[in-house]
């Protein structure tokens, strides 16, 4: 027994070191979340930076913010429908808030991950800097100007968004990525200051190259002991460097550290494992700072014969541009919209984004470091020549260098940024100004990271004629559309490496087909002719509509798919996205480019994709199967896995077909009858896949189908419920157009609605909305209540209302 009790006094005894020490490592570096309790009002209020200031009528809010889709939709607005049709205009941001005694002698900063745009700041009442650029991160130091205790401090916060039009496609407006309060002792690592490479990689070990600048901002001589340590995924370090330092008053210090990693398990689209290194900085034995940066072990290359490798497998980069807004939410940069977005396309068959056309938000490259995706991470879309009249140009001549910095700085630690584009089809290309830009670009760039290939998105393919690409300073060729050009490119750009930086530009509205479905129609068809579109603003969604300056997705594919020196390609676009309404006017107010609907909903050109770009068998049947009695309908079928498709109506075969040549799709002309559509796939003989359409009945039930079962109580969490309308034998009705009304109660709030129409007019806030072709969609976003989720959906038009619970942890 004695020996019993010596053992758990030992144990107790470690157990308190181990809670202590992890107690002193959370409470030295503090980071705090800085999103709640704000306040904000539209108009310009420069009396807000004052501290006796009272804006008892300002809205209380939480960040992340936009406030533009919360607006209505009007072809008045100066954003234009290609920005949208949205409100813009100058708002201003507020803040009370204290900070404890115990930071008294902390340096206590805030860092702002996007401001949309023109941001300036205040605290309590002093003056602190302006950043123009509403894409990129920043960082300000509050500690001169800060009470401490009881006494309150007032942040404040203009944002100026009124020059329009400031953009070729939604902005939002506000602050619309997350803010943070930093605090940290005097000697500390500073901030983005941490730099990862590895520099050589084998099987049996991996050098991790690790660079850190220490920063000494008290008045004294600091000695220290710097402690690097690295650790796997299950938290084991795997490796440690170990150096004494000394670092004068008001003084950095650049410190490279070489730490091998035995048996490295390497960070993989399929595998994406991540390591950590902590830095420890220590003083006479105290801890004084503990920083941590992520670490995926990889290596890659671009070859301009065999295309690209990841860990010497040879790959090809299967991408699409991503604008930053998320559907409903606007710009609202919430973690998890950008997971399910990037769910939807890890399904697809997607491995790589592209950022398109400015630096993304923190909490994609996470996710996309976490899910295993390629990043192309894109600063400009301007450079000092204007796209339109208030953009980027306006700022270029002061800011771009320091834009670039941060961007480089900020992202570098990311495994999943494989690239640096510095543009995306810059005017300057046509000119001799785009040789010294260029250099000067490149050169910032290599100066903060010379691992990645630094290119950029070009439209002009002839060598002579690009004077970007004639700086010569290029490491990776990016072309824009023109795929009939790419077998050329060996022999017109001998030696380069090359990627399909922007690709497609088909157009297509879900749920609505246009026959005959083999007709390719072009918008415009000639210059400045009209698009001969529909009169509801639809677009086929058989693969049969393009811009004019691009492709259907199966003409560029085809191309590119025989083409091992095309290191891969970025499909324009991944998801619809706000303005850019191309080829309708007023009142379209968002893309028709996406592979998926602004809601979220796949298109059925998602499925030829899913079964080009993965190995899980696929069979993709449409269209629908409610037309006039008679009319002769095409019907298409994506699959793979298979050596033949057979088709069926009412259990008659209409017979069976297979891929020929270069085929991507099936297709068969077939008289309507009511009834049901079956296609079977078999390979060998042996049925791989069944699917079935059934001609509808009249609109009966409303289906509601959440992609989570479970929320998060932390006020961010979000869950996304399609509903369905449905006829009275269950099967998805496909034109039904219903307005539904939501309310919901316990631990949620409604966030956003759409059915992923180009040309709804109704507000993304509303608690209401008509289905668009059978569906439509309700976000609900947690409200921090230890209270499930009820969610209630009906109709005036005597549909049976749907009901879920959703639970919330």
């Amino acid at each position: 027994m004695t020996e019993l009790l010596k053992r758990f006094a030992l144990l107790s005894t470690v157990f308190c070191l181990l809670v202590a020490c992890s107690f002193e490592e959370k409470d030295i570096r503090i980071v705090e979340d800085f999103n709640f309790d704000w306040s904000f009002k539209l108009g310009n209020h420069p009396e807000a930076t004052k501290l006796e200031f009272q804006g008892s009528d300002w809205r209380k809010l939480s960040l992340p913010h936009d406030w533009s889709i919360e607006g209505e939709f009007s072809e008045e607005h100066p954003t234009k429908p290609e920005g949208g049709a949205l409100p813009a205009g100058i708002g201003w941001y507020r803040k009370t808030f204290t900070i404890p005694e115990a930071w008294v002698n902390k340096l206590v900063s805030i860092e702002f991950d996007g401001v949309y745009r023109n941001s300036e700041v205040w605290i309590n009442g002093h003056y602190l800097g302006k950043r123009p650029n509403g894409y990129i991160s920043f960082a300000y130091d509050l500690t001169d100007y800060l009470n401490f205790g009881e006494q309150t401090n007032v942040i404040a916060v203009k944002v100026d968004n009124s020059l329009q039009p400031n953009s070729r496609w939604y902005t939002g407006s506000g602050i619309y990525r997350n803010v943070r309060l930093v605090a940290s002792e005097e000697l500390h690592v500073a901030h983005w200051g941490t730099y990862i490479t590895t520099p050589k990689i084998t099987e049996k070990k991996a050098l991790v190259n690790y660079e850190v600048t220490i920063q000494n901002d008290s008045r004294l001589i600091k000695k220290f002991k710097l402690e690097t340590k690295v650790y796997d995924a299950n938290d084991r370090e795997v490796g440690k460097a170990t150096t004494l330092e000394k670092l004068y008053p008001n003084k950095s210090l650049v410190k490279a550290s070489d730490i091998e990693v035995l048996n490295p398990k390497l960070w993989s689209l399929e595998d994406p494992y991540m390591y950590r290194i902590v830095t420890r900085i220590y003083e006479d034995s105290e801890l004084v700072d503990n920083y941590s940066t992520p670490l995926g072990i990889r290596y890659f290359n671009f070859d301009a014969e065999k295309g690209f490798s990841l860990n010497g497998v040879p790959t090809k980069i299967l991408g699409v541009c991503l604008h930053h807004d998320n559907g409903a939410l606007g710009a609202v940069a919430n973690k998890y919209a950008i997971e399910r977005k990037l769910s939807i396309l890890k399904d697809m068959g997607v491995n790589a984004i592209r950022t398109a056309h400015n630096p993304p938000s923190f909490e994609l490259l996470e996710l996309c470091d976490q899910m295993g995706f390629i990043v192309q991470d894109e600063a400009f879309d301007v450079w000092k020549k204007k796209k339109v009249k208030f953009d980027y140009s306006i700022d270029w001549d002061k800011w771009h260098k320091k834009d670039l910095e941060d961007l480089i700085k900020r992202d570098r630690n990311h495994p999943s940024v494989m690239m640096w584009s510095i543009g995306n089809e810059i005017r300057e290309q046509f000119d001799k100004t785009g040789i010294t830009i260029t250099k000067e670009l490149v050169d910032i760039v290599k100066s903060l990271d010379a691992t990645r290939p630094v290119t950029c998105a070009l439209t002009e393919n002839e060598p002579d004629k690009n004077f970007i690409y004639q700086s010569g300073v290029l490491d990776l060729l990016g072309f824009n559309y023109k795929h009939e050009a790419y077998e050329d490119f060996p022999v017109r750009f001998k030696g380069e490496k090359i990627l399909a930086s922007e690709s497609m530009s088909a157009l297509a509205t879900r749920g609505h087909y246009s026959m005959p479905s083999d007709s390719i129609q072009r918008w415009p068809p000639a210059h400045n002719m009209p698009f001969d579109g529909n009169d509801d603003f639809t677009v086929s969604a058989f693969d049969q509509v393009s811009a004019y300056w691009g492709s259907t997705h199966e003409e560029t594919w085809k191309t590119i798919k025989k083409l091992d020196f095309i290191a891969g390609l970025f499909v324009w676009t991944g998801f619809d996205y706000l303005g850019e309404p191309i080829p309708y006017p007023y009142p379209a107010r968002s893309s028709y480019f996406g592979i998926v609907d602004l809601a979220g909903f796949p298109k059925d050109v998602y499925y030829m994709y899913q079964s080009e770009w993965t190995n899980k068998p696929v069979l993709h049947l449409f269209p629908h199967w409610n037309w006039e009695e008679g009319q002769e309908v095409d019907i298409w079928a994506y699959y793979n896995n298979a050596d033949e498709v057979e088709l069926f109506l009412n259990g008659e075969s209409l017979g069976a077909k297979s891929k020929q040549d270069d085929d991507l799709h099936l297709c068969w002309q077939v008289n309507f009858q009511p009834g049901t559509l079956k296609a079977v796939s078999r390979k060998n003989g042996e049925v791989v896949l069944e699917k079935e359409i059934h001609t509808a009945g009249e609109a009966s039930k409303i289906e509601l189908v959440p992609n989570k079962e479970q929320v998060k109580r932390d006020h961010y969490d979000l869950v996304y419920v399609t509903v369905n309308i449905l006829d009275s034998e269950g099967h998805f009705v496909p034109k039904a157009d219903s307005l539904i009304h939501f309310e919901v109660e316990g631990g949620g709030k409604i966030v956003g609605v759409d059915n992923g129409y180009q040309a709804n007019l109704s507000s993304f806030k509303a608690k209401e909305i008509k289905a668009f072709n059978g569906k439509c969609l309700i976000i609900i976003q947690s409200n921090g209540k230890p209270e499930n989720i009820v969610l209630k959906a009906t109709s005036a038009n005597g549909l049976q209302a749907g009901e879920i619970q959703i639970n919330v942890d």
